[in-house]
């Protein structure tokens, strides 16, 4: 077996129109398509990240919380890399999105810190250079 790539990640959020200006124009990811399945009431939103790698927005009524704090089972964060992590905390800072303090990777002597988008998903921001 070959798995070439992460195709895509979905997120499901309990509002989509908060959810959708927080992707969009807070993290300024770009709407490949949206679409609305009235059979679901709900939204499908393909934005991409980058190059090469997409996330999809998704609601769904009545969806239940999923924990945060403490860590739950199953996958635990979107991590993004970023260039200049100094930079991007200012513009996030700027935009009312509160960042945790900078603090290194012990492995990799990487900067990274984390925020949370609108339902309380952990987003890490991760350093290519330090």
């Amino acid at each position: 077996m070959k798995l070439n790539k992460i195709h895509h990640i979905a997120i499901i959020c309990s509002n989509y129109e908060i959810s959708k200006e927080f992707y969009v124009n807070i993290l300024g990811l770009k709407i490949i398509k949206e679409t609305y399945r009235k059979d679901r009431g709900s939204y499908k939103l393909d934005l991409g990240v980058g190059e090469n790698d997409q996330i999809e927005l998704f609601s769904f009524p009545q969806s239940p919380k999923r924990p945060s704090y403490p860590e739950a089972l199953g996958l635990r964060h979107l991590a993004f890399e970023v260039d200049n992590i100094n930079e991007v905390i200012k513009e996030l800072n700027n935009k009312n999105i509160i960042t945790e303090d900078i603090r290194i990777d012990e492995i990799t002597s990487k900067k990274f810190t984390f925020f949370s988008d609108p339902d309380d998903l952990p987003i890490e921001l991760y350093e290519k250079y330090h």
